[in-house]
């Protein structure tokens, strides 16, 4: 099993950045595929970011690309996902996720993390 924790979310100001930070626990964090979600109020949770089916690239939800950036420090146990350029439509719960392979559903989760983005 793993457990996530993320940190770094925070009320920011339109235009602005943040990286948001999720600590995995766990000596076989490598083994695991990791993602990142939101869920903005009202709404339903979403994909945001993560490695492709194939696990050669990242795929990114349509509306933060080129804006956001996920990337993973196995040696520390951490993904991040930096977060340029925000948007008031960027407001939501962010939330790591975990499984054990591409093929499967992710089924570990954070507790999530608050992001905010003021116009």
């Amino acid at each position: 099993q793993v457990q996530l924790v993320e940190s770094g979310g925070r009320l920011v100001e339109a235009g602005g950045s943040l990286r948001l930070s999720c600590a995995a626990s766990g000596r076989t964090f490598r083994n695991y595929v990791m993602g990142w979600f939101r869920q903005a109020p009202g709404k339903e949770r979403e994909f945001v970011a993560g490695p492709s089916w194939s696990g050669g690239s990242v795929d990114y939800v349509d509306s933060v690309k080129g804006r956001f950036t996920f990337s993973r420090e196995n040696a520390k146990n951490t993904v991040y996902l930096q977060m340029n350029s925000l948007k008031p439509e960027d407001t939501a719960v962010y939330y790591c996720a975990a499984k054990y392979s591409s093929m499967s559903p992710y089924n570990y989760w954070g507790q999530g993390t608050q992001v905010t983005v003021s116009s």
